[in-house]
């Protein structure tokens, strides 16, 4: 038989090639409950690295980073299936947002650009994340990380985030108690005890190190933005 993928001729049950299976399950119901129980595996899908992200999430990103990869959501997924959650969730139980909110009476550049990031949350998450991982590189240049291993870790960090603001906003929804203020606050010490406990949990100045890392980034890429709009509009007007 030749492989279905990439027509190499295989004489075992998986392509010796690319390890495709020679015989593929047909698409069908059982199929789909396949899939969605496989991403929600508590051993080896979103909830297992939702768990490992709460509790010790310094470790679990080390070791996906030293290769021990087969356990955890990739970082990319795991940052846009948590920002889709909280959309759904913030459109759902129309809960005013509390991650960006930007109005202006007139439109601008500067105002789409803010726009988009409201409605493309998983993306301009990862976009924030370069900013962050920008200063985390210089504030812990003494350790072996490089930039893309630190935004790996950005990755998991800020999807953990979302999904904090997506309890608050449920919480706030249910109690109609404005909790989004909070919600801001415990995302902003997640991120700063998860970045400090990844480089070292036991000095204290990395933890100082990882707030003004993730503070600098996140004022970094607002400006950045504000930047690229301005320029963009002073070019339209000439």
């Amino acid at each position: 038989m030749n492989c279905k993928n990439c027509n190499t001729e295989a004489t075992h049950n998986y392509c010796p090639n690319c390890g495709q299976a020679m015989s593929l399950r047909r698409i069908d119901g059982r199929y789909i409950a396949h899939e969605i129980g496989h991403v929600l595996n508590f051993e080896k899908g979103i909830l297992y690295t939702i768990r490992g992200l709460i509790t010790t999430p310094g470790e679990n990103v080390r070791q996906f980073i030293s290769g021990n990869r087969a356990r955890l959501v990739k970082p990319i997924i795991f940052i846009i299936l948590t920002s889709l959650i909280y959309s759904l969730v913030n459109h759902f139980f129309h809960v005013e947002d509390g991650y960006v909110n930007y109005e202006e009476s007139t439109k601008s550049t500067t105002g789409t650009i803010f726009k988009w990031v409201q409605d493309h949350y998983g993306y301009a998450n990862i976009i924030m994340g370069i900013f962050i991982a920008i200063w985390a590189k210089l504030f812990f240049r003494k350790y072996s990380y490089n930039f893309f291993e630190i935004l790996i870790l950005l990755c998991f960090i800020m999807g953990m985030g979302m999904l904090i603001f997506a309890v608050f906003a449920i919480f706030q929804s249910v109690t109609k108690i404005d909790s989004m203020q909070i919600a801001g606050i415990a995302g902003i010490v997640y991120c700063t005890w998860a970045i400090g406990q990844f480089f070292d949990k036991k000095k204290p100045i990395n933890y100082l190190k990882a707030f003004a890392s993730y503070t600098l980034g996140m004022i970094t890429s607002v400006f950045f933005a504000i930047a690229i709009g301005t320029i963009i509009d002073i070019l339209i007007k000439h």
